[in-house]
């Protein structure tokens, strides 16, 4: 296989591409918050624009309403009547007004604020001239004098200072101006290069995935080839491993049948063995009620303990040995069996089971419970005795003072279908999860009787079956064994 080959690129592949995913993505942020960062600025800057536009017409109105009055005032002086007197006390009226809201807005600007106090010192004087007697006092001021009017000194300050006042305000735009022009730029300058990596990421993107794509079709090429005598190797393997199956359930059932004669002569002899001690027991107690004398300590001690004890050793090891011997043939049995597939309603054997087992789970103090199980095409026997062997152990193994309660639940992932056996029952030991399944292996407290062979059965029996069993479990805290079926048993490797 080439190096360019699948599972030799998508580690590589994958990391490039979340990276290059994670800059594009970063790129989007920072545009996204340039984008907040310039629209705050522009609105901050828009806000003190319009501000300082609003001052410069404040103030524009102002300088106007104090001309007008003191157009008007000289209009009094010169000789006008009432209107004049009208119109000058509106429009300083006016200015006062237009003062007082130019103050309100330059609050932040202690400049200006103190200009301000300045124009209404200068208003409170020009207002000294506009009253009633002195003007009748100064009607007596011809035009040709009017320059020297102390008023006119007044107005030409206020003009003054209005326009120290206008001069800050069109500098203080012009500063907010260019600030807001350079807050454009930036943000101009973030997204072009936003955009940029943006490009970039896209083209390095893309390269990638051509490179990726020509790899993988020169890979399925290498695929193909090495395919093509694949199924031959499988099929020639499938056969040799079917053969050696087979030659090894022969071989087991061979030695278990032959080693059923020895054990057979063993268990006879040993019978005659104790009906020998029997007789000898007897011999003993008749002799030793007629001449005690002859009988020795020792001999009483071998033919009423040593013989007893040895010889139920003997007949204890024997029948261990004998359903070790019947186990191996069970298990050589099931191997060679030819399985039949046919549909299975798995929530009507479960019931069956549960039937089977309600004498022993009312003696316990249990419970079972199924969950709604799928269909499934497989060996009916030997589901039936997977499920059995996996609820009987579930049962043996309850938690003694705590109530027992056993669960069947199952579902349908694609083509497989999974069904699970939970109890909360002792539990096994995490390391113990894969030796449970060894033949005569068993874990934990050994107070149940057993052999060690149900769980080796199972899943001698879902290998057949083309599955898989787990176990899910920790001490104390019960178990889940977790059984995964083909939905359809294809019988052509049988």
């Amino acid at each position: 296989m080439p190096d360019t080959s699948l599972e030799k690129l998508q580690p590589g592949l994958a990391r490039r591409l979340i990276a290059l995913i994670a800059v594009g993505f970063l790129a989007l942020i920072a545009a996204g918050v340039a984008t907040a960062w310039v629209q705050s600025r522009n609105a901050d800057n828009a806000e003190w624009v319009e501000h300082t536009l609003n001052l410069q017409t404040r103030l524009g109105a102002f300088a106007s309403f104090n001309e007008r009055a003191e157009t008007a005032r000289r209009g009094v002086l010169l000789g006008g009547g009432p209107l004049f007197r009208q119109r000058m006390q509106e429009a300083a009226d006016n200015a006062a007004a237009t003062l007082g809201a130019i103050e309100s807005e330059t609050r932040d600007n202690p400049a200006q604020q103190q200009r301000v106090r300045e124009l209404r010192q200068l208003l409170a004087r020009q207002q000294v001239y506009r009253d009633p007697t002195m003007l009748e006092g100064a009607r007596a001021v011809r035009a040709g004098k009017l320059e020297n009017d102390p008023a006119v000194l007044l107005i030409r300050r206020v003009r003054q200072v209005s326009e120290e006042m206008a001069n800050t305000e069109r500098a203080l735009l012009a500063t907010r101006q260019d600030s807001q022009a350079r807050s454009q730029n930036v943000f101009y300058i973030i997204l072009t290069v936003a955009g940029l990596l943006l490009i970039l990421v896209a083209t390095l993107t893309l390269t990638l995935m051509l490179r990726y794509t020509r790899d993988l079709a020169a890979s399925r090429i290498e695929l193909r080839r090495l395919n093509q005598g694949l199924e031959a190797m499988v099929d020639e393997r499938t056969s040799e491993l079917l053969r050696a199956n087979a030659e090894i359930q022969r071989f087991a059932y061979i030695v278990s049948h032959d080693l059923r004669s020895p054990l057979v002569n063993v268990m006879g002899f040993t019978a005659e063995l104790d009906a020998a001690r029997n007789t000898v027991s007897a011999f003993l107690e008749t002799l030793e009620e007629a001449t005690p004398q002859l009988i020795s300590e020792p001999v009483r001690l071998a033919v009423r303990e040593d013989l007893p004890e040895a010889i139920g050793f003997i007949r204890t090891s024997t029948q261990k040995m004998d359903r070790l011997i019947n186990a191996i043939l069970k298990l050589s049995r099931e191997g060679r069996r030819t399985l039949a597939v046919e549909p299975i309603d798995l929530n009507a054997l479960t019931q069956n089971i549960f039937d089977t087992l309600q004498s022993r789970v009312n003696d316990a103090g249990a419970e079972l419970r199924a969950e709604p199980l799928p269909r499934i095409d497989s060996d009916r026997l030997a589901v039936e005795q997977i499920l059995s062997n996996l609820i009987e152990n579930a049962l043996k193994y309850l938690q003694p003072g705590r109530p027992g309660l056993i669960r069947v639940r199952g579902h349908q992932e694609r083509e497989r279908v999974v069904i699970e056996v939970i109890d909360n029952g002792r539990g096994v030991d995490p390391r113990d999860h894969e030796r449970i399944f060894d033949l005569f292996r068993r874990s934990g407290m050994q107070d149940q009787p057993g052999e060690g062979i149900g769980l080796a059965h199972v899943r001698a029996l879902a290998y057949r079956l083309g599955g898989l069993i787990e176990v899910r479990s920790e001490l104390d805290r019960g178990a889940t064994f977790r059984l995964s079926l083909p939905r359809i048993l294809n019988l052509g490797g049988e």
